[in-house]
């Protein structure tokens, strides 16, 4: 895998917001990394939410919610109060947030383990909000086009995924009629591993889904009618695709693979500049399974994707991908700065500035 120099990586990140082609080099001198923060915690954060340089959140395994409003210097424990089983077994997989006041999130799990909570005063209390009823969802992820629009996706239920919708921040949800959903095919299931398995850019919506191969990617023009097509990412039993993004309301790039192969890198990503009516291979795949990407913000074409094995990068919309560092993540997203931020197994957090 092509390693960048981290002078070159500055000059290409420089580049790509023009646009510019860029030659990748094998020559290895000093690599950028990532810059890993001391959470004081343990647990796994599959749920990631950056604000700004300043604050974000994250979230994951038994029933924890850090927040930090200083780059990550420190960090508080902001989760709701949780008793029993549910303090020991709920796992918030994952959160928006839009200031250092107000997020929502997201524990996944059969029947009554998947549920959204809301807070609007930085965690110092939190208000269930939803609560799933039908034994056969599983919520995944969640997304929000706005601070009032959002929806949260589940695996099939009656053959189609289920889609739940709120237009008030979170505080109230509306299951979303199916009618106008593509089946799903059997087996066919979303991924709970970074967030983005449901994503939202320009008015349209994407989910991404694995259990069958290849993994496929649902599209819609405004969350009701929703057409599919298949990812070109292998697929099968835990394989798929993890994780989706568009830029705009063309290109859009697509990771995944196989978790329990997390080394495998072959047919693990794919690009789309249609859409995602048509999906793409990458020519060079990511160094493994991934199970998160984010776009870079400001920067022309670039994105990154993260694993258990390692980062990547790209600088031309998911054609080509670069590896840039071996630490384990699990969910990754940039907001302006460029400022990016990671976060996985064993409390792990970090902060990349592209400055």
């Amino acid at each position: 895998m092509a390693r960048l120099p981290w002078t070159l990586f500055a000059c290409a990140t420089a580049l790509a917001s023009f646009g510019a082609g860029l030659s990748i080099t094998t020559k290895n001198t000093t690599v950028p990394s990532w810059k890993l923060l001391s959470t004081g915690s343990s647990e796994h954060f599959r749920g990631l939410a950056p604000v700004s340089d300043k604050i974000a959140w994250v979230s994951g395994t038994n029933g924890t919610v850090l927040r930090s409003t200083d780059g990550g210097g420190t960090w508080e424990s902001v989760g709701p109060e949780l008793s029993g089983e549910d303090a020991a077994t709920l796992e918030f997989r994952d959160i928006e947030a839009w200031s250092e006041r107000k997020a929502v999130i997201l524990s996944i799990g059969e029947g009554n383990s998947s549920r959204v909570y809301v807070t609007g005063d930085g965690g110092a209390t939190w208000s269930l909000s939803f609560t799933n009823q039908e034994p056969t969802a599983f919520y995944d992820c969640i997304a929000f086009e706005n601070p009032s629009h959002g929806m949260a996706m589940s695996d099939p239920v009656d053959g189609k995924i289920r889609l739940i919708e709120t237009r008030d921040g979170g505080v109230s949800w509306d299951v979303v009629d199916s009618g106008g959903t593509a089946p799903a095919l059997d087996g066919e299931a979303g991924f709970a591993a970074s967030g983005t398995c449901l994503a939202t850019t320009a008015g349209r919506w994407y989910v991404a889904t694995g259990g069958v191969n290849p993994g496929r990617i649902f599209r819609s023009a405004d969350g009701y009618h929703w057409d599919v097509s298949g990812s070109s990412i292998v697929g099968g039993e835990g394989s798929g695709v993890f994780s989706v993004q568009f830029r705009d309301s063309k290109r859009g790039i697509a990771v995944g693979g196989n978790y329990s192969a997390p080394t495998g890198n072959l047919d693990t990503a794919a690009w789309s500049s249609d859409g995602g009516v048509t999906w793409v291979p990458s020519t060079s795949f990511p160094g493994g399974y991934r199970s998160g990407s984010t776009w870079v913000y400001g920067r022309y074409g670039m994105a990154l994707a993260v694993g258990p094995t390692g980062s990547d990068f790209t600088l031309d919309d998911g054609q080509n991908w670069h590896g840039f560092d071996n630490g384990s993540f699990d969910s990754v997203e940039c907001v302006e700065g460029p400022i990016c931020w990671a976060s996985g197994e064993e409390g792990r957090v970090a902060f990349l500035s592209l400055v």
